[in-house]
């Protein structure tokens, strides 16, 4: 599967490439803090208008708006930049994959659901790793980006339950993201979701299997074709019943979320400690780290579907191993 940072052919696309995503997902990242700090200037200047008639002028006003568009529109390029190359480079990296085994599918094609590897889960394992792999970083460029920015704007606030701790909102943010990933992943293992899901997939295959070989082989009884698909309707159901206790408590701990940092800066608000354009800024920022810290809990059904195709492509490849080895045995004799 990493065969692709390890042959010369496709050095200048996954190491080059690796480090124009990760320059490309900075850039992203740091106007997305000047976006922070615009909200803050901009909700400043909305309290003080409303404060007093003709405190800022309509000029003030639009230009205001029009320096978000500037910045918005550079975010939307990067991103869409990022999101392209990125498409490319999987797709790089799944070529490297399928001309591996390509180059041995003679006794690839002896392992049961070889054409699903080979053609399927490679396809899967490029798409899951477009979307989940550059949110990773850049969840975690976030993290050093917006912390030091959540701790200047906390300092000298009184934040709930912490008091004047000028760390206080740092914590909370890291308690109340850490403490529900952790509760998901723990319901996760006990409800075997990565589990359910390879079973999935492999009745899923051997279902397929027989449909094609009906199609040459007219002795194949449909009593057959009938008990793969009880099979796969067995596994679906056990999915959806795993599923629906995982989503409540998934569901349930993000919409408390939306509350956190209004709890955290309860005190402060009722004060009136902060401003209009402060309190956005805090929210915002506070919002970011707390949902780098919850990538695993948002990801999670996304995060279960690679693991389950990794196995698969795993196994797959150890099978692949073995058949190398018994063909190199049965030559020597």
């Amino acid at each position: 599967m990493f065969r692709f940072f390890t042959i010369k052919k496709w050095y200048l696309w996954s190491w080059i490439g690796s480090l124009i995503i990760l320059s490309s997902l900075w850039v992203q990242v740091k106007i997305d803090v000047k976006i922070n700090e615009w909200f803050g200037e901009f909700y400043d200047m909305i309290q003080k208008a409303l404060g007093k008639p003709n405190a800022i002028t309509i000029e003030e006003y639009w230009a205001s708006l029009f320096s978000f568009i500037v910045l918005a529109a550079m975010y939307v390029g990067v991103a869409v930049i990022v999101s392209y190359f990125t498409s490319h480079y999987l797709f790089r990296w799944r070529t490297a994959m399928v001309e591996y085994y390509h180059s041995v599918y003679e006794k690839a094609r002896k392992i049961e659901g070889a054409s699903q590897r080979v053609q399927e889960d490679t396809i899967k394992f490029s798409r899951i790793m477009e979307s989940l792999g550059t949110s990773l970083i850049e969840a975690i460029m976030i993290l050093v980006e917006f912390m030091p920015i959540l701790f200047g704007l906390s300092i000298g606030i009184p934040i709930f339950f912490f008091g004047d701790w000028e760390y206080g909102l740092i914590v909370g943010a890291l308690l109340w993201s850490i403490g529900g990933t952790i509760f998901l992943v723990i319901l996760g293992l006990i409800l075997r979701l990565v589990g359910v899901e390879y079973d999935l997939q492999k009745k899923e295959a051997a279902y397929r299997k027989i449909l094609v070989i009906a199609e040459d082989d007219g002795t194949v009884r449909p009593k057959s074709i009938e008990e793969l698909f009880d099979d796969v309707r067995s596994i679906h159901f056990l999915s959806y019943i795993r599923y629906l206790y995982f989503n409540i408590g998934r569901i349930a701990y993000l919409q408390a979320n939306v509350l956190s940092a209004y709890v955290f800066l309860a005190p402060a608000i009722v004060a009136g400690a902060v401003t209009l354009g402060v309190m956005q800024q805090i929210i915002r920022a506070f919002g970011r780290v707390e949902g780098s810290m919850q990538y695993i809990l948002k990801a999670w059904p996304t995060i279960i579907e690679l693991a389950s195709v990794y196995k698969r492509l795993r196994e797959f490849e150890h099978k692949l191993q073995i058949e190398e080895s018994a063909s190199k045995s049965e030559f020597k004799t």
